[in-house]
């Protein structure tokens, strides 16, 4: 299975966004994942996770690669290294742990290894931060291309300690929630960054019922969760939906909310003990796919049910 199906079979983007990565890299060339970042659907760190699990090799450390001691680069000449997309990073005795680009060619792995005389332990590395590190160990200049999607050298090493600060900003502010508005306050915001669409629905009494949303009106909306729609089956699975709002007579009313059918949207539950109390909508609007990857999403749920979860134990307590 290719990497582009791999990803559409675990839900990490959707067979639209893989169509349109695949449009681009014709175009442009790159590997598809270096696409999937530049059209917003992916983080570089992700996707290092990714083809981590597709390759059944460990992603290497960033600061790893960038640190290597003139030793273990003395080991692969810089014909090599290009030749073989592969980065040397560190030395022990006599094994070489190597970042490729392709940790699946065994074949190159298995030069390396002749080349070298030295056992080549494998690891993965995205494209994008071979090429950085390429630039930063051999002199080797990237493409303007490579460089923009970060806004610079310092953006690659700095994006994720970024985007861990900005999510330990979002779990105290969900921690130190009063109140369940609250809660559903910073679930709106932090979403509305990712998607034009969202909106919070609570379920109670076979009925899910439009509490706040942010980019269309849901405020009236009443569903009745007996009849089969998205609600229902998100509801019943306990899992998340992604994929076209599907016409069906049980999401009609949904549908003349959004004044159309998305092509791409998603609907998450939110429990309480593994019970179903609200669901998450988004979408990017009825013809635009959502660039956010679904992970994320799932975290902000995730933050929001503990957030619930304090609200409860804490009224709990005072009244004691």
């Amino acid at each position: 299975m290719k990497l582009g199906e791999a990803m559409v079979k675990d839900s990490l983007i959707t067979k639209e966004q893989l169509r349109l990565a695949l449009e681009r890299q014709v175009i442009f060339g790159g590997r598809l994942g270096t696409n999937l970042i530049e059209l917003g659907i992916i983080k570089e760190f992700e996707l290092s996770k990714i083809l981590s699990k597709f390759s059944k090799a460990p992603a290497v450390d960033p600061k790893e690669l960038n640190s290597p001691t003139k030793e273990t680069l003395a080991c692969m000449s810089l014909e090599m290294v290009q030749k073989y997309n592969a980065i040397p990073f560190k030395k022990e005795k006599k094994r070489l742990h190597v970042a490729l680009v392709e940790p699946l060619a065994m074949s190159s792995v298995d030069e390396l290894r002749f080349v070298t005389g030295l056992d080549i332990v494998p690891y993965v590395c995205s494209e994008i931060r071979f090429l950085y590190a390429l630039e930063k160990l051999y002199g080797q200049s990237r493409d303007l291309r490579y460089i923009s999607i970060f806004g610079g050298d310092e953006g690659l090493e700095g994006q994720k300690e970024r985007d861990e600060k900005h999510t330990l900003k979002i779990k105290t502010e969900f921690a130190n929630a009063q109140n369940r508005d609250e809660v559903i306050g910073i679930l709106l915001n932090e979403s509305r960054n990712i998607a034009e669409r969202v909106g919070i629905f609570i379920v109670k009494d076979n009925r899910a019922t439009g509490w706040k949303s942010k980019g269309f009106p849901i405020e009236n909306l009443n569903v009745d969760i007996n009849t089969p729609s998205i609600f229902t089956d998100v509801i019943n699975r306990k899992h998340y939906y992604r994929g076209p709002l599907l016409k069906i007579p049980g999401n009609e009313p949904f549908i003349q909310a959004l004044s159309g059918m998305p092509q791409d949207s998603i609907m998450i539950p939110i429990t309480i003990r593994d019970k179903v109390i609200a669901l998450l909508y988004a979408d990017n609007g009825n013809v635009s796919v959502l660039d956010a990857s679904l992970s994320y999403i799932n975290s902000l749920v995730t933050m929001a049910s503990y957030g619930f979860e304090l609200i409860i134990l804490r009224n709990k307590l005072m009244s004691l």
